[in-house]
């Protein structure tokens, strides 16, 4: 049933069949895609073969670049780039998946802080100064951190909720 499916179904990046993209072809009835024995097959010279598929699979190189390129800007829209120094005073988002002593009640601070930059390994991940009493690693995902500035986690926002009978 392999080939049979190989031939209906159309991927959504390049648009065309599996079949397609590997044979050049598609076949026209189901007939064709039932194994033939060998003297059957045409025979066509290598370098021919090479040049008719050659643009097939420059078509599915751009097409595939281009769905990748769309991916990549639909997923990025809503991110933002953070760089920290060394010496920064940041927040910690204390997950509860990481910090399970920290976060046992919902009422648990989801933030923890103001801790200290001691360096930057890359775009996405930092080493921060955590006491140990944490008990977990150091290094943190930028998605974990935001800055610390006058108290109050930008990130993690505290919202006030008005008594309005009073």
């Amino acid at each position: 049933m392999l080939p049979h499916v190989e031939f209906a179904y159309a991927h959504k990046t390049t648009g065309l069949s599996p079949f397609k993209i590997v044979y050049g072809v598609d076949p026209l009835i189901t007939r064709d895609l039932v194994l033939r024995a060998i003297e059957g097959k045409p025979r066509v010279k290598a370098e021919q073969r090479v040049k008719e598929i050659q643009p097939l699979y420059e078509r599915v190189r751009e097409k595939t670049e281009k769905s990748n390129a769309s991916y990549h800007t639909e997923a990025n829209k809503h991110r933002r780039m953070v760089v920290f120094q060394h010496g920064d005073l940041i927040w910690v988002h204390l997950r509860k998946e990481r910090f399970q002593q920290k976060r046992k009640s919902k009422l648990s601070p989801r933030a923890g802080g103001p801790f200290e930059v001691l360096e930057r390994i890359n775009d996405n991940a930092y080493r921060v100064a955590l006491p140990g009493e944490h008990g977990v690693s150091t290094t943190f995902n930028v998605a974990d951190l935001s800055l610390y500035l006058d108290d109050i986690p930008l990130k993690f926002e505290v919202k006030s909720y008005s008594t309005r009978g009073k």
